[in-house]
């Protein structure tokens, strides 16, 4: 399974390629807002911190535009700033149209914002790079989200589609086990998810005895 990084924080993404190794960013309005600083100008930064890897950045078309018209030429504009870019484009039928117009053009798309595997379906039929599933706000309204990941996988794996599924709004440790166990291809989460999910109180317990041992024990 890979981990992506989603923030837009350069300091963070620069951390966690260094210790965690993250396989990709993904980056939302949210985050480029949390930010501070304009949107092409953070995207321009995160670009380079990935520059000559194959580590992919997912950045988001304006979230006004909802028609061909208005996301294909954004959409182009992005993507030729950097090859590592991902186009995120939102899960509404517009979108689907100019899946298909990108990948003729060889420019990979993120469908993002699905809560569905109906919407899922259609993405992968489109031609959508990845597919971003939300389970995290579906967890928060109470519903089941392995059996909506399991359902895409199955769909996917049936008819041989190409998109790879980033599980997104993963919010704990127990929520990548589960999508891992379920053969998702890639989670993404903030930092502090990742840094959370590696740390046990028996771990910091076994640490501390062994210290103990090994200050009473002769070196030489």
């Amino acid at each position: 399974m890979q981990f992506f990084l989603d923030s837009a924080i350069t300091s963070e993404i620069e951390y966690a390629i260094d210790t965690f190794n993250i396989d990709g960013v993904t980056t939302n309005p949210r985050h480029i807002q949390v930010s501070g600083k304009p949107f092409l100008s953070v995207i321009r930064e995160i670009a380079k911190l990935v520059e000559g890897t194959e580590k992919t950045v997912s950045v988001e078309v304006n979230p006004h535009f909802m028609t061909y018209a208005e996301m294909m030429p954004e959409a182009e504009k992005l993507a030729a700033i950097s090859p590592n870019f991902v186009i995120k484009l939102q899960c509404v039928e517009p979108a689907f149209k100019v899946m298909e117009a990108l990948a003729k053009k060889n420019i990979r798309v993120n469908c993002t914002l699905i809560f569905s595997a109906m919407q899922a379906l259609q993405a992968m039929r489109s031609g959508a790079y990845f597919i971003s599933p939300f389970i995290g706000w579906k967890e928060t309204n109470g519903e089941d989200v392995k059996g909506f990941i399991d359902d895409i996988v199955t769909i996917r794996d049936n008819y041989d589609f190409d998109s790879q599924i980033i599980v997104a709004a993963v919010r704990n440790a127990r929520q990548i086990v589960d999508m891992a166990v379920l053969d998702a291809d890639i989670v993404t989460a903030g930092l502090a998810v990742y840094q959370e999910g590696i740390q046990h109180p028996y771990t910091q317990e076994g640490i501390q005895k062994f210290t103990q041992f090994w200050d009473k024990t002769k070196y030489e």
